[in-house]
Order: C-alpha cells, then sequence, then structure tokens
C-alpha cells in the first residue's frame, strides 16, 4: 500500500476544514432573510415572475424573502448587484432582456455567463403588438399602412433600451419596412400608463405585464409574437399568421444565482423553484397571465441560457441594433 507523503497529508488537512465548512454552509443555509432582485418597475412582467415565485418558495426555505425592484438599463442593474453580492442570501428573478440580449448592447460591470449561474428555470411568455385605443388600426396590416404614411410620427413603447419589447418592434420595424419611433422606459407598468393615455401609441409588451390592461379594454392586441397561438387570446393572430414570421420574440424568465454559490445551495433552490411552479395554485396564477411553466434540469437551463444568448448575439448583429 502506498503510503502518504508528509506533505500529502498537510495539503489534506490544511483542506478539510474548508471542506467541512462548505458542507455546513449548504446544510444550513439559508440562516437569515433572502433577497429577490427584480430588474424592472413593480407590475411588470418580471415583477409578476418573481413575487409569483417567492410566495411559494419562502414558506419551503423557511426564511423571508424579500422582492426588491431594481429598475433600469434593460434589468442589469438588478443582475449586477446579484452578480457582486457576497452575502450568500441573494438571487434574481432573470429575464431574457438582462442575460441573453442586454450583453450585446451594453458594455456591463458583470459577466452573464460568468458571474452568474442559471439555477432554475420559470417559464416563457410571448410578446404582444398591441396599440393605443385612439389609433385607428384595427389590424397589423392597417398598422404598417399607417406608419407609411406619417414616417416616423408614430412612436413605441418598451421596457427600456434592449428589452425584448425593443428587440421585437426592431425586427417588426425591419421586416415591415417601417419607421417609427422607440421610447424607452423603465420598465413595462410606467410604458403601459403612456400607452393607455396615448403619448406613445404602439408596443410589444410581454403578456404578464399588459394582459391586464387587454381584458379590460384599455389597449388594442394585434398579435402575439409567439409560434402559437396564445390560450388567454385566442382570437389574436400569431405574426406568423399575419405574414411576418421573423418576428418571434418570446421573453423567458429564471433564477439565476451567483457563481461563487455552491453547488449544493444551487441545486436546493433548483429542486425548489421546480417543486413551486409545479403547484397547481402556482400555475393558474401565472398561465392566467399568459406564462407556459417548464420545470426543466440546471444543466438543460445552462443549454437553453447558452443557446439563447448566441440567438439573440446573431440577431443583433445582423438587423444591426444599436442602443440610441
Amino acid at each position: 500500500m502506498k503510503r502518504l507523503s508528509l506533505k500529502s497529508v498537510i495539503a489534506v488537512a490544511v483542506c478539510l476544514p474548508s471542506l467541512s465548512a462548505l458542507a455546513q454552509t449548504a446544510a444550513d443555509w439559508p440562516s437569515k432573510p433572502l433577497r429577490m432582485l427584480v430588474g424592472s418597475a413593480p407590475g411588470g412582467g418580471t415583477d409578476a415572475m418573481a413575487r409569483a415565485v417567492v410566495d411559494r418558495l419562502a414558506p419551503l426555505l423557511k426564511q423571508p424573502i424579500v422582492v426588491e425592484n431594481r429598475p433600469g438599463v434593460s434589468n442589469t442593474i438588478a443582475a449586477d448587484v446579484t452578480a457582486k453580492s457576497t452575502d450568500g442570501h441573494t438571487m434574481v428573478m432573470g429575464v431574457s432582456t438582462a442575460h441573453a440580449i442586454a450583453p450585446h448592447l451594453f458594455k456591463l460591470g458583470y459577466d452573464s455567463n460568468k458571474d452568474l449561474v442559471p439555477v432554475a428555470f420559470v417559464g416563457t411568455v410571448p410578446n404582444v403588438l398591441v396599440v393605443t385605443n385612439g389609433l385607428p388600426a384595427q389590424n397589423v396590416q392597417q398598422l404598417i399602412a399607417l406608419a407609411k404614411s406619417e414616417p416616423g410620427k408614430l412612436n413605441y413603447a418598451s421596457s427600456g433600451a434592449g428589452s425584448t419589447q425593443h428587440i421585437a418592434a426592431e425586427i417588426f420595424k425591419d421586416a415591415a419596412g417601417i419607421d417609427v419611433t422607440h421610447v424607452p422606459y423603465k420598465g413595462s407598468a410606467p410604458a403601459l400608463i403612456d400607452l393607455v393615455g396615448g403619448q406613445v401609441q404602439m408596443s410589444f409588451d410581454t403578456m404578464p405585464s399588459v394582459i391586464g390592461q387587454i381584458k379590460n379594454g384599455k389597449v388594442r392586441p394585434l398579435a402575439v409574437t409567439s409560434a402559437k397561438r396564445s390560450a388567454q387570446l385566442p382570437q389574436v393572430p400569431t405574426t406568423t399568421e399575419v405574414g411576418m414570421p421573423s418576428v418571434q420574440v418570446n421573453a423567458w424568465y429564471g433564477v439565476y444565482m451567483p457563481s461563487s454559490t455552491p453547488k449544493a445551495i444551487q441545486q436546493q433552490v433548483h429542486d425548489l423553484v421546480n417543486k413551486v411552479i409545479s403547484l397547481p395554485e402556482t400555475k393558474t396564477r401565472l398561465e392566467a397571465v399568459g406564462a407556459e411553466l417548464n420545470p426543466i434540469s440546471q444543466i438543460e437551463f445552462l443549454a437553453f441560457h447558452n443557446a439563447e444568448f448566441k440567438r439573440y448575439g446573431e440577431i443583433i448583429h445582423k438587423k444591426n441594433i444599436k442602443i440610441d
């Protein structure tokens, strides 16, 4: 039997406390209240997804979870704070805007592929092309004709530069050959206020943000950007059905944590979030706002993140989308 050298024994001894501490950290976590950061204002789609998850996740973790809204810069402020957190109790409700789109448009203070780790996928929602009720366009063809008759006069709102709303609208502009002006906001909620009021004329907002205004008759839906019609808006055609198959942009959401988070804790959060979104009450709550929930493994979420990062990078490069 091969004997360990003195140097090897010392090395093992030095490592043992740290390994033990790591195991203890995972076993005792969480040891205090947690934060779930949200990169948009209250009332937006990301906020709705976060609160639906947090309401059921907190009791399972036996600690309060404070939802902290940090709107701005395409949801990246919240992601940046999470990436740089060292308290071991901070996570972010990630959205495609921050993790797959913004890195191609902004110089960020964090690396979306290195400083944060995708932990638990929540689901996807389609974007919906909606217009203010004061606009005479009753369908996509009429909207395009109106925009062409008055180049540059119509404005479209988004929850921020680099958001899925922004990307979808720019693809739409390119496909339709129209000139409309981008007006970015700090989240969907303030954008919708101006859309309802007529200060802006159109938006490609996410379903959770805009479904209430649609059902209340405050805005008019013209198309959804998903591959198939939404169960919440079965009467509204897809962009493919109206002859614009290139305009397919869905927002997706998932929990991210700092990459320094121990694997055991990542697994714990992953398992519990998957449990939460499988609960009938959570499914009912989120499906009511158009979300399609999709529990997948952490490895599958990582692969999805990487694929979406690449896909949006190619779209942004091909369409030459830039931040004004």
